[in-house]
């Protein structure tokens, strides 16, 4: 399958918007309490919110397309953006979603090798991810990939903590 990549601008903004809030809902809307929940969307996938993120020059958004459809989105962060300061200089991919209907088709893996060959540009050693520990679909598929978890952190949803496993692939792996 191919796949087209289109780096997201401020024109992309709606778009972004609606895939963004799309796939969170359809991966993690009914494992949460419905007020947590819903804070945390009103929060994380505001307007205001993306757009800043967009005109951040070390948060990078990617659409990703079959000839005809949107298929999913991904987030890469550098330097100061990462959510998580490590020893060694690093990205860390902090969203990576492919659309429900769209699932199960090989295109997260073709997605996945995109964004290293990106990551790859920024410099550093490897590429690290949180994943919701109770996400097993998504470890087994990043551990596939070659991902080690090698620390976690706390993730809020609303008020609710939630732990997030910290997973990484080296560049020259």
């Amino acid at each position: 399958m191919k796949l087209s990549y289109k780096q997201c601008s401020i024109d992309n903004l709606e778009t972004l918007i609606l895939v963004s809030r799309k796939t969170f809902i359809d991966a993690f809307e009914r494992q949460n309490n419905p007020e947590d929940f819903k804070q945390y969307m009103r929060q994380a996938f505001d307007k205001n919110e993306i757009k800043n993120q967009l005109l951040d020059k070390n948060m990078i958004f990617y659409l990703v397309y079959t000839m005809h459809d949107l298929v999913g989105y991904f987030k890469l962060n550098k330097n100061e953006a990462q959510k998580e300061k490590f020893k060694n200089s690093c990205v860390e991919l902090e969203r990576f979603y492919v659309l429900k209907t769209f699932q199960n088709q090989g295109i997260g893996a073709l997605m996945l090798l995109k964004v290293l060959n990106i990551a790859r540009q920024y410099g550093g050693d490897f590429l690290w991810l949180g994943v919701w520990q109770k996400n097993k679909d998504a470890i087994r598929f990043y551990e596939l990939q070659g991902f080690k978890k090698f620390e976690s952190h706390p993730y809020f949803i609303g008020k609710d903590q939630q732990i997030d496993w910290i997973m990484k692939k080296n560049f020259n792996s």
